[in-house]
């Protein structure tokens, strides 16, 4: 599989660049797939059902666009997914794929599932241990740098700057991962340190900006292809946007180990290893919010055991099937960290995240009234228009709401006088980093 070229569904542009480097380092030559546009769709429509989720057409159509493309040898590319398992209709995403690629004669083309059932050989493919921690610290760097890069990016003086920063720490941590380096304990807390006091010395303008949240299934909470570029519409309408980090989810879906034995009984050896992995993934996450918390101003991500307190308000932990109690609980932590506007994204076809994100609005905010949640669907029939339409009517509502509170306290814009940083190695040539 190594002479293969294995495509990918792009999500998290910052965390799989450095995901990236690990499948480097272990031989695979990996490429996130960046292709949009009408023939993506018009492709997963094709394939598909349109009874099944929207993510589902959106990554079947990407990798059947870019096969198409003429650009890859059919005789040596893979596709590759992951699969978190239960009752998700993504459970199914290999199978479509299969099928989609039996239509097309195409069928002769390796599909493979990364999960943790990886272990061990398959088609070529071979996730081993030591390679599952690299990853993991590859998604702890991923969700630092987003973190900081969202709470950075509205208020620069430069523009382009938190970017630039971004783009430098990941050419420095893959520099590093090609040496084997970045991935011990003291090195993970070094490197976070350092990559937080860079943000905090980027130069800022200090003004009033609605705080905005997003929620919702994983994928279209994400990836820009998935939502139409949210982010990217949310910041240039003068709003500071805050997206809960990969980690979180990846200890809901670990935790869920846990509870499912707890509820409904089963393995106690399981629920030990899961156990032992929660410890290992809560470790990761305190490290983040270590840093963050004594190097800067910046707003730290909420812990994992908070969040799990926060859900057991308005809702059993018991309701798991797609993002759970999670994304409830996500909700609730934006809104009391001040990020009390938020977009629910969910995509057509995803009941779960229907019941336990639109289905939960009522609650939340009765009991946090000053809550401004609005859902957004993301399918094949709904125009950006209309989605952005609706956003707006949110950010209307949230410019109130802080102007109101604005008034009350009355405040001036500043400018921060920290001088512009880089650190002295992004002078370096990308030759000198390898």
């Amino acid at each position: 599989m190594k002479d293969y070229t294995i495509l990918v569904p792009d999500m998290c542009p910052i965390h799989f660049s450095l995901i990236k480097y690990v499948f480097d380092e272990y031989g695979y030559k990996i490429e996130f797939l960046k292709n949009e546009g009408p023939s993506v769709i018009e492709e997963g429509l094709k394939y598909v059902h349109n009874d099944t989720c929207y993510p589902a057409m959106l990554v079947i159509g990407q990798m059947i666009d870019a096969l198409k493309s003429g650009k890859y040898d059919l005789n040596k590319v893979a596709l590759l997914m992951t699969q978190t398992g239960g009752g998700c209709r993504a459970s199914n995403y290999v199978f479509l794929i299969k099928k989609a690629l039996k239509r097309l004669k195409y069928d002769h083309i390796p599909v493979l599932a990364l999960d943790l059932s990886s272990l061990g050989r398959r088609g070529g493919f071979r996730l081993t241990l030591p390679m599952i921690i690299k990853l993991l610290v590859a998604v702890t760097y991923g969700d630092a740098l987003m973190l900081l890069n969202n709470q950075v990016l509205p208020y620069e003086v430069n523009k382009g700057e938190s970017q630039s920063l971004v783009n430098y720490w990941v050419k420095h941590l893959g520099a590093q991962f090609k040496k084997g380096k970045g991935y011990l304990i003291s090195e993970i807390k070094r490197n976070l340190e350092e990559i937080v006091q860079s943000f905090e010395r980027i130069p800022r303008l200090y003004e009033v900006k609605p705080k905005v949240g997003i929620v919702g299934e994983i994928y279209v909470k994400y990836s820009k292809l998935g939502n139409n570029h949210l982010e990217e519409f949310l910041v240039k309408e003068g709003c500071e946007v805050m997206v809960p980090g990969l980690m979180g989810f990846l200890l809901y879906s670990v935790n869920n180990s846990i509870e499912d034995v707890d509820l409904y009984g089963g393995s106690k050896i399981k629920k030990s290893l899961a156990s032992v992995v929660l410890k290992y993934l809560i470790m990761y996450e305190e490290m983040i919010i270590k840093a963050v918390k004594k190097f800067s101003n910046f707003t730290a991500p909420s812990p994992f055991t908070h969040l799990k307190s926060l859900a057991e308000e308005v809702i059993s932990r018991g309701c798991k099937m797609g993002e759970g109690w999670l994304l409830t609980a996500e909700i609730v932590d934006l809104v009391r960290n001040g990020y009390e506007n938020v977009v629910c994204a969910q995509p057509f076809g995803c009941l779960p995240n229907h019941i336990v994100g639109k289905g939960m609005i009522r609650k939340i905010k009765f009991l946090y009234p000053k809550a401004n949640i609005v859902p957004i669907d993301y399918d094949p029939s709904a125009t950006k228009v209309n989605q952005e339409n609706r956003l707006k009517l949110m950010l209307a509502v949230a410019r109130e709401n802080l102007e109101i509170e604005f008034n009350k306290f009355g405040g001036e814009k500043k400018f921060s006088k920290t001088k512009s940083y880089l650190p002295k190695l992004e002078l370096k040539t990308e030759k000198s980093l390898d």
